[in-house]
Parts: structure tokens; C-alpha cells; sequence
């Protein structure tokens, strides 16, 4: 088991490393070095949930930005776009590998592969739902400052996908689950996967850009397919080690 969890970790390394290079390709293009330096640390947080203490994982944020705070210092190019630039790098952290961090506590609790997969369901049903009642039901704009195309109909169907993915899994490979969990994973973690959608599309309308980098042909880049799990996975986790019975 921990080496499935190691395994599952270095993905999600490869992940945060493709994600934070996306982000400042979107934010910080300039930055290259830092960039690099970026991608290689926010991979090597991913792996601090195997630390003996909780507070390891704080000291690495507060250590990289302690490291880049000094690294935007010492290397200014404009001295008018020095917070804003700070700003950025923090930002890359706390929403890309801090987040994706989430997933390998997960993978770590008794039922963790359960539950990533309940995620991965109700991420993926979500979006199904929403994009086919959107397309068929669709009138009212949701957020269209952000996101023009998505309508408060698809929004609700998506979630009605969610409630569906999540009964599937109790029924199928997750029984533990009470239909209390069903209803309150589905509809929290679909909602804060909705929330991590726009917010990637606010991203991305800020920085100018159609999609975060074209990795996967037709499907824009790695935070393009993780935007929503970006966001589910720490109210997951919470609900995982506070709420679940098991």
C-alpha cells in the first residue's frame, strides 16, 4: 500500500510540475528560471504528506516562500510589477501542488482509494450532466463575466450527475458509504468542482489566454483537466477525517 501511495504521489508530481510550468507560461512568462525552479519545488511539496508531522508541510510553504519571496528580490526586471509578481508565485503554490497535496492524504486514509475515486466520479459526472443539460436546457448564464457558456441549468444538472456518480459508487464498490455522505459529498465537492472551473476560467481571462498549454490535443492543458479537482480535493480529504464513519 505505500508503495501504491509513493507511486500515486509522483503522478501527481509529474501533474503539479506540467501545471505550475503552464501557469507561469500564463502569468509570469518572463520568469523562465523561476518558472523552472517553480515546477521542481511545487513537485517536491507534493511529497510532504509522507513526512512524520503535519508541520512539515507548513514549513515547506513557508520555506519556498521565504526562497522565492528573496529570488523576486534579488532578480527585479520592473520594480512596478515586483508584488504583482510575488503575488503570482505564491498563488502557483497554494493552488497547484498545495492542492493537489490533498490527494495523496487521501490516498493515505483507510478507505483512500475509494475515495479517489469517488471524487474522480463525481468530478467527471459533473461536468457530463452539466455540459448535456446545459447544451439542451441552458438560458440563464451562470457567471458570464467569467464564463459565458455555462448556464445555472447545466449547473444544476451537473450536480444532479454528481448525486448520480456517487450513488453508483455506494452501490457498486463503496457500500460504507451512508446516503447522508452521498448526498453531502456530491453536492459539496460538485459545487467546489464547479467553483475550481470558473476560477481556472477567471485565470485564464485575466492572463489573455483560450486554454492553460496544449499538452493533450483538443483538451488544453493539465489545469485545464484538473481545475475541478484542484478544488475538491481539500473539502474531500476534511470530510473524509472528520465526518466519514467508514
Amino acid at each position: 500500500m505505500k508503495g501504491g501511495a509513493l507511486l500515486f504521489a509522483s503522478l501527481l508530481a509529474v501533474f503539479s510540475c506540467i501545471g505550475i510550468t503552464e501557469f507561469y507560461r500564463m502569468a509570469l512568462p518572463d520568469r523562465k528560471t523561476e518558472g523552472r525552479l517553480a515546477a521542481l519545488s511545487g513537485a517536491a511539496l507534493v511529497f510532504t504528506p509522507f513526512a512524520a508531522s503535519d508541520r512539515f508541510t507548513l514549513a515547506a510553504v513557508g520555506v519556498l516562500f521565504l526562497a522565492f519571496a528573496l529570488l523576486f528580490l534579488f532578480r527585479i526586471r520592473n520594480i512596478a510589477d515586483a508584488a504583482r509578481e510575488v503575488a503570482y508565485a505564491l498563488l502557483a503554490f497554494l493552488y497547484i501542488p498545495f492542492l493537489l497535496m490533498h490527494l495523496v492524504l487521501i490516498r493515505q486514509t483507510p478507505y483512500g482509494i475509494q475515495w479517489l475515486l469517488v471524487i474522480m466520479l463525481i468530478v467527471m459526472t459533473n461536468d457530463s450532466a452539466a455540459y448535456y443539460t446545459g447544451s439542451a436546457f441552458g438560458k440563464t448564464r451562470l457567471y458570464a463575466l467569467v464564463s459565458p457558456k455555462k448556464s445555472i441549468e447545466g449547473s444544476l444538472g451537473g450536480l444532479a450527475g454528481s448525486v448520480c456518480g456517487t450513488l453508483l459508487a455506494k452501490f457498486t464498490f463503496f457500500p460504507q458509504l451512508t446516503f447522508v455522505d452521498v448526498f453531502a459529498t456530491a453536492l459539496v465537492i460538485g459545487i467546489l468542482g464547479q467553483v475550481g472551473d470558473l476560477f481556472e476560467s477567471l485565470l485564464k481571462r485575466s492572463f489573455g489566454v483560450k486554454d492553460s498549454g496544449t499538452i493533450i490535443p483538443g483538451h488544453g492543458g493539465v489545469l485545464d483537466r484538473l481545475d475541478s479537482i484542484l478544488f475538491a480535493a481539500p473539502v474531500a480529504y476534511y470530510y473524509t477525517i472528520y465526518f466519514f464513519k467508514g
